[in-house]
């Protein structure tokens, strides 16, 4: 489904897909939980999900003939730190705009964690105070404008690459990637489990999966508390990359199963039940989830486990999407484990 497009390789490769057998057992046993770990892709900055869509917007950066990426994010964004990281790889400069996307009042969430990465390779951060919206953002804009009147040439990114052309490929390329392993493996997965906010990594997926008639089954976790807004850019990325791929189906609203219950209090904001999520996982596994994003769908999956969503016997494929160093901003929460 991707051929006819140029890919920049900034990951290892495939992606390894490992099974969960403590934290299945202690659930009951009665479903099997695997891991695909998107957080171990790559050398570049810890890595995590958006350097799959990175791939396919690098080529398209370049041919443009810009010297500076330019992207937004909250605080803690793991997608700007990616950005960071690539611009880094291919010898372009940085601007990043952080906005106060998160109500977290610990004492060094500006200074730890993924901001601190950025910062350490070398991208021009800018702090903004403005709420969360997963939307096209005016302090971007700005910036788009401040690298052009400053003699550079930017290229736009936005939020989690999520609404640009290009960033529903990469998670197309996830679910071709998984078809090659269920092939190895000798089965394939009922359902895949995806943490949901700007929505490319879901709306790809959903694509990718619809070639198997297995779009329905991805679930989307949202962690945006935003779920109306997010839902339709969901869909309105499956769509718009599903004609660029060429799938030859329509998508449609129903295809998008976004499960709302597990977003509060608010964005970036983990509920106690998220942290247990988090220590749970890391007690049983060793495998560690954020508070803004995985802890959430890690939460999801195993409540959803829990009340009999999944019928026997169901085979989940939870999709580790990254973001660990957001934990180092959530220190007090975690302060005794």
């Amino acid at each position: 489904m991707l051929s006819k497009f140029e890919r920049y390789p900034l990951t290892f490769g495939p992606t390894p897909i490992e099974k969960l057998d403590r934290l299945s057992t202690y659930l009951g046993g009665g479903v099997e939980i695997y891991a695909k770990r998107e957080d171990c892709n790559s050398g570049l900055a810890f890595g995590g999900n958006k350097l799959r869509k990175l791939e396919y917007i690098v080529p398209d950066a370049i041919a443009s003939g810009a010297d500076t990426l330019v992207s937004i994010g909250g605080v803690q964004s793991n997608h700007t730190r990616m950005v960071a990281a690539t611009a880094a790889k291919i010898g372009m400069k940085c601007r990043l705009v952080q906005e106060s996307w998160v109500p977290h009042e610990d004492a060094v969430y500006d200074r730890v964690g993924n901001i601190l990465l950025s910062r350490v390779m070398g991208a021009d951060v800018e702090m903004v105070d403005q709420g969360f919206d997963i939307g096209i953002r005016e302090s971007w804009e700005n910036a788009l404008e401040d690298v052009r009147a400053k003699g550079g040439k930017p290229y736009a990114i936005p939020a989690g690459a999520s609404v640009h052309k290009f960033g529903g490929l990469g998670f197309v390329g996830f679910a071709e990637e998984v078809r090659a392993q269920e092939t190895e493996m000798g089965f394939t997965f009922d359902y895949i489990i995806v943490c949901t906010v700007t929505g490319s990594t879901h709306a790809g997926m959903l694509v990718g999966f619809a070639k198997d008639g297995r779009q329905r089954k991805v679930i989307g976790i949202d962690a945006s508390a935003t779920p109306e807004q997010t839902k339709a850019q969901v869909l309105d990325i499956a769509q718009k990359t599903a004609d660029l791929v060429e799938l030859g189906q329509d998508i449609t609203n129903d295809d998008v199963i976004l499960n709302e219950d597990y977003a509060y209090p608010i964005y970036g904001v983990p509920s106690e039940e998220t942290k247990n999520a988090i220590r749970l996982c890391a007690r049983l596994e060793g495998m560690i989830t954020d508070p803004v994003y995985e802890g959430k769908s890690m939460q999801g999956m195993i409540d959803l486990i829990n009340k009999g969503f999944f019928p026997a016997g169901s085979k989940v494929l939870y999709a580790h999407l990254g973001g660990v160093p957001a934990i180092n901003g959530y220190g007090y929460a975690f302060r005794n484990g």
